[in-house]
């Protein structure tokens, strides 16, 4: 399996995006500094799929790259040439001793399913060992690719240019969280994941553009409602996709404060908007924070 199928299955959220008008102007972005005395980070929201019409990014994001003497991703990208966890994680996406998705979704919703792959030229039996999070990643994949709107995003980017500089990498979270965390969504509510994934594909392109649009101004409001408000529809995967992680975070961004490096710390973009978001939560406990 190629990298970028790896990367963005490992990195998938409700808000995927992309756009074609990378000639938007805006006096700010979804960068934000956060200070706690004469110490202070940088917060960067992240797109996960981006086309190389996006580059290059807002001059904020190059302005805290330059400025940190670390970055710090959400987890290590997976390597192209790690065929054990390739294994792996195909193994921890498919359903085991028998189970398949047509067993856990009604046979309405299956049906659904069926014909809008269909329209693809993709056949569900080849799917139906998959779980619903493998599934919600295809579609995404798929809607980016025939809207000709996929690419390597912002992580991959300043994951190799930090590779490339010699500077120095962390980490929030393991690969094998992410992994697991993915291959459990939609659990125990299959129906309502893919009933909820599938209508949010009905403008995916019209959807792209306009969360890739306020990503680039930093218009939180707009954001939020592209973001945070769909994922609040589906109660347990907005929980366990940012809420949970969000406050996870929250004491590893804190440790940064107790050290003589300036970290960048690159999450995706719906982490950082929203009365749950890692923003919140860090204003909740007296740290100075200003969008740049």
């Amino acid at each position: 399996m190629k990298r970028n199928l790896l990367s963005k299955i490992m990195l998938a959220s409700a808000m995927l995006a992309s756009s074609l008008t990378s000639s938007y102007v805006a006096a700010e972005t979804s960068v934000w500094k956060v200070s706690k005395g004469n110490d202070h980070i940088y917060l960067g929201g992240t797109i996960h799929i981006l086309p190389v019409s996006e580059f290059p990014l807002p001059q904020e994001f190059t302005d805290a790259y330059q400025k940190s003497d670390a970055i710090v991703l959400e987890a290590k990208l997976p390597e192209a040439t790690d065929t054990a966890f390739q294994m792996k994680m195909m193994q921890a996406m498919s359903y085991q001793n028998g189970q398949t998705l047509s067993g856990v979704l009604s046979k309405s919703t299956y049906q659904k399913l069926s014909d809008y792959l269909a329209g693809f030229g993709a056949d569900i039996n080849t799917l139906n060992g998959f779980k619903p999070g493998f599934i919600m990643t295809m579609m995404a994949l798929l809607e980016a690719q025939r809207a000709q709107l996929s690419g390597d995003g912002v992580d991959t980017y300043f994951n190799q240019k930090a590779s490339k500089d010699n500077k120095a990498i962390e980490y929030l979270e393991s690969i094998d969280f992410q992994m697991n965390m993915l291959a459990s969504i939609g659990q125990g509510h299959e129906d309502k994941f893919i009933e909820s994934n599938l209508s949010q594909m009905d403008d995916f392109k019209g959807m792209f553009t306009k969360l890739i649009k306020s990503w680039r101004a930093g218009d939180v409001a707009t954001l939020e409602q592209v973001v945070i408000k769909p994922l609040k529809e589906d109660p347990k995967s907005y929980q366990t996709m940012l809420v949970d992680r969000n406050k996870n975070w929250i004491p590893l961004i804190e440790k940064m404060f107790n050290d003589n490096d300036k970290e960048f710390v690159l999450v995706g973009v719906g982490h950082l908007i929203g009365d749950k978001s890692v923003v919140a939560l860090l204003k909740q406990k007296g740290y100075s924070i200003k969008k740049l």
